[in-house]
């Protein structure tokens, strides 16, 4: 759920980047491509999250069906 809130972000963040590029303010479009850019590493970055916490419970798992 997280992922798909920061991949909304950073599709909305992009759109109003593109807007401030039309209208020529480039310190806007800058600044809110850049955030757009950092949601879009924090959905990749919670993605990856997820997965890893997910390997370590099943290795968890495996380790106490062992004992």
């Amino acid at each position: 759920m997280t992922e798909r809130l920061w991949i909304i972000a950073a599709g909305l963040l992009l759109v109003v980047a593109a807007f401030f590029l039309w209208r020529n303010n480039l310190s806007a479009a800058f600044v809110t491509g850049t955030l757009g850019a950092v949601a879009w590493f924090l959905s990749y970055r919670s993605q990856l999250h997820r997965k890893t916490v997910n390997e370590v419970e099943v290795e968890s798992k495996e380790n106490n069906d062992e004992i």
